[in-house]
């Protein structure tokens, strides 16, 4: 889709970003009432149009082989009644969360009268980036105005018609609860240049959240004049301690990595201990030969696991997003955190281990965003922290780290009540 001839990119990005910062500060005074019966409205509405999404579908399943997608890439981006009624749900279950706006952190009074409180507020525009699957169009659009954020999403090519039927529909039911249209605004083009444009705006844009490839969020961390809320990748570990029961380890280990391999919460890494090593790793070995994972390891792995492969030093960092899975023995705790921490994404980790005491170290001297004592790397997740649906996860230490829910799309300030207070 073109812009209009008579609008160039750069006035066009403009005004869309000038028309987000409008309405984000009506938004920020829209209640909390109002925005949940928006939500429960957009997801009745948005199943009684399954017909008039599926034809926008339609269009973009057409121009799938026009974009090199993969069979699994184009079953993402299939729209039937189930995943529109998925998609209504996550409304619903957003609607059922506290508004956090106006809520208050934490409050105090002087010794001189004046009450002090420090409450939430919205960031403000969110510029939210992000690849072909439609149903992010309407959770990013249903977390940002929850929050009470204004958000200019700007969607994969694959799946613009998808996106910009969903989009009508929740621009249609928020002009019915004073949520201005212009809160939630879908670039009109699919040319990449406009990412750019927005970019440069950060006068009137808070926060860039790039969601996607690598690729993508490095640009975008590249060229954002604004605050970004990022991750670049996901390589999390597991690590199997002396004191692991490893039958445990074993159903953690295949778990974290064979869950869902293309996701970031994967598990990319096993490190064992020396002293487990000799009974765990064939253990282990045979459990992922059942789901055809491929052991790359250092060569104390490779001389207890015949179907090994020696790893490389791109290996221990890698983001396989597939069947494979780099593997270290290590001496001790001690060199298990450092080795994660040299290697990890600052995604997730976790530990498998009965001892207390090593699951204290490890938690605390681990650097990563989420860090699981004897679960999955794949609990990094915000509907699993009871967050409900989540914008992204975060590997940054500001503004947010983690599931990025309502919560972490805001930020505070102070209000000050005084009585003709002076400050001598």
């Amino acid at each position: 889709m073109a812009i209009a001839d008579e609008i160039d990119l750069t006035t066009y990005c403009l005004q869309t970003a000038e028309k987000a910062q409008a309405a984000s500060r009506v938004l920020a005074t829209v209640s909390g009432q109002a925005k949940n019966d928006w939500l429960k409205a957009s997801a009745a509405a948005l199943r009684e149009s399954y017909e008039t999404i599926a034809e926008a579908n339609a269009k973009d399943i057409a121009n799938a082989p026009d974009y090199g997608l993969t069979d699994a890439q184009v079953d993402r981006l299939r729209l039937t009644q189930d995943r529109v009624d998925g998609i209504a749900g996550a409304l619903e279950e957003i609607a059922m969360f506290p508004d956090p706006i106006g809520a208050t952190i934490e409050s105090s009074v002087r010794p001189n009268g004046l009450d002090i409180r420090k409450i939430r507020v919205p960031l403000g525009v969110v510029f939210f980036i992000y690849e072909s699957r439609p149903n992010v169009t309407a959770d990013a659009a249903a977390i940002c105005v929850k929050s009470g954020n204004a958000v200019i999403l700007r969607g994969g090519k694959e799946a613009i018609h998808s996106s910009q039927a969903i989009v009508r529909i929740l621009q249609e039911q928020a002009a019915k609860f004073g949520i201005p249209q212009d809160a939630l605004q879908l670039v009109a083009t699919t040319d990449r240049a406009a990412v750019g444009h927005f970019l440069k705006l950060n006068e009137l844009i808070d926060v860039a959240i790039p969601r996607g490839g690598e690729g993508l969020i490095r640009r975008v961390s590249q060229e954002a004049t604004m605050p970004v809320i990022k991750h670049f990748a996901g390589n999390c570990h597991v690590y199997v301690d002396q004191d692991a029961d490893l039958d445990v380890a074993v159903k953690i280990s295949v778990n974290s990595k064979c869950h869902r391999y293309g996701v970031c919460n994967a598990c990319e890494s096993l490190v064992v201990h020396q002293s487990v090593a000799e009974k765990f790793l064939p253990m282990i070995a045979q459990a992922f030969a059942e789901k055809w994972v491929e052991m790359r390891g250092d060569e104390a792995t490779c001389q207890l696991v015949d179907a090994a492969v020696p790893a490389t030093e791109e290996d221990f960092g890698a983001e396989y997003l597939g069947p494979t899975i780099s593997v270290k023995v290590v001496a001790d705790i001690d060199e298990a955190i450092a080795h994660i921490n040299k290697y990890s994404s600052k995604h997730t980790e976790s530990i498998v281990t009965r001892s207390l005491a090593a699951s204290r170290k490890f938690t605390a001297q681990i650097d990563s965003s989420a860090v699981m004592v004897n679960a999955s790397t794949r609990f990094n997740d915000g509907g699993e922290f009871g967050l409900g649906a989540e914008i992204g996860i975060s590997t940054d230490k500001f503004h947010a780290r983690g599931p990025c829910g309502i919560e972490s799309l805001t930020s505070y300030k102070y209000i000050v009540m005084g009585d003709g207070h002076v400050r001598g």
